[in-house]
């Protein structure tokens, strides 16, 4: 049976549509791949979670520095504390998530898996919350992370951007607020209580003596000694 007119219009304008929306995605897509690229050579002011920040609080401490200018044990404090397997991973950590869909599985707290690269999608091109939308998108910009930009690179831009307090924003800051040096004078001891307020800045105190702090600080520290000193070189050093 021949279609009517109106049949065929509509199938016309489906078809538009379908097309119309395919342009969007796919400028959507070379914006980003621009975005992503462009901060391989330009160091990036900050973020949507940043900025809401500073609407909120007035004002915020940072400052960047390079990742030579980051005290090492920095480095592999965060490793070895928010992504043991940084190193080999391809932006998902596929055992990590196993584990937090085994223990979320069972109940009680709620546990995550986000990588290193995860972390830096999120607060450097998104905003916080859970949604199904904010997930996507973040696995979208990690994979571009991952292809364009490299793991030293992923490494800087986490060390510069990571919240360790409440508005104080990447290493330097961090190292100034706290312990009242710069980044590449940060001790061991003092590089692992930094990575130990992780990933909580605002509920954490780098400075509490007893309690979860310094054995978190500890741990860390254990963790950073076991790290593979050449896979390390060659993707952060």
């Amino acid at each position: 049976m021949a279609r009517t007119g109106n049949e065929i219009g509509k199938g016309r304008g489906a078809r538009r549509l379908f097309a119309r929306l395919l342009r969007w995605l796919a400028q959507i897509l070379a914006a980003a791949i621009l975005l992503v690229g462009l901060f391989t050579v330009i160091d990036p002011p900050g973020g949507p979670y940043l900025a809401a920040e500073w609407v909120r609080l007035g004002h915020i401490e940072r400052e960047w520095r390079d990742l030579e200018d980051i005290s090492p044990h920095l480095a592999n404090a965060v490793l070895a504390g928010e992504d043991a397997n940084f190193c080999s991973h391809f932006g998902f950590d596929l055992k990590a998530i196993e584990r937090a869909v085994a223990a979320n599985a069972r109940g009680g707290r709620v546990r995550g898996a986000s990588t290193i690269s995860q972390q830096v999608a999120k607060n450097l091109f998104l905003w916080h919350g859970r949604s199904w939308l904010r997930k996507g998108l973040e696995a979208g910009f990690t994979v571009l992370i991952e292809t364009i930009w490299t793991k030293r690179r992923i490494v800087e831009v986490y060390l510069n951007i990571a919240e360790f307090g409440d508005g104080v924003f990447g290493a330097q800051a961090a190292a100034r607020r706290h312990f009242r040096r710069d980044a590449s004078a940060l001790t061991l001891d003092q590089a692992t209580r930094l990575a130990a307020v992780l990933p909580d800045p605002k509920g954490r105190d780098p400075h509490s003596p007893t309690g979860f702090i310094p054995r978190r600080a500890t741990a860390i520290a254990d963790g950073a000694r076991t790290l593979k000193a050449e896979e390390r070189a060659r993707c952060v050093e």
